[in-house]
């Protein structure tokens, strides 16, 4: 059920930033930014998430603090987008709702996600050539590389971008190799 809503309501969101990228290029982007700063300054400010998804405060209440919190200091899009979370009783779902629009963002403008485990530390210079060798496979303009050192690899490495995974490691090839061997024994 929460992601059909954040999916919902984040769709709802994105759709007004590419209607206001489509008005004058630059200013969905502003959004977007401005959007990303409300939930930093939400996150920074746990007390105020706790009154918002209190069930004892009423929701008239909560929009009479959200005027006085955001009216004036967002832009009129994304105030009226927040009274509507609260109106909605979706205000604890802000989290996934900007989750799903951050992913949104990326797939608009061609930027993948990956992640790449190692068993030991890349360089610069060998992530520099991990990062151009996904760009000549995958269908972006650019990625956003995570890295992590996982020691239990033994060797080679593990890529997830989205859905696909790329598994290289060598625990890997160890444990098809045991597999084989069962198979073999018990044949």
């Amino acid at each position: 059920m929460a992601k059909i809503v954040s999916k919902t309501y984040g769709e709802a969101l994105f759709q007004i930033i590419l209607e206001k990228e489509g008005q004058a290029p630059g200013s969905g982007e502003e959004l977007y930014a401005e959007a990303c700063q409300m939930m930093e300054i939400l996150k920074a400010n746990p007390e105020f998430d706790e009154l918002m998804k209190h069930p004892g405060i009423a929701k008239t209440d909560k929009l009479s603090v959200a005027e006085k919190v955001f009216q004036g200091r967002l832009s009129p899009e994304l105030y009226e987008f927040v009274r509507l979370i609260i109106l909605k009783d979706r205000y604890g779902e802000m989290p996934a709702i900007m989750e799903y629009i951050s992913d949104k963002m990326k797939e608009y403008k061609k930027i993948g996600v990956a992640y790449v485990s190692t068993a030991v530390e890349l360089s610069d210079a060998q992530k520099k050539q991990v990062e151009g060798r996904l760009l000549e496979t995958a269908p972006f303009e650019s990625l956003e590389m995570h890295y992590q050192v996982e020691p239990e690899l033994i060797g080679g490495m593990v890529i997830r971008i989205g859905d696909r995974v790329v598994d290289t490691s060598v625990r890997s090839k160890l444990d098809d190799l045991t597999k084989q061997l069962l198979q073999i024994q018990l044949g």
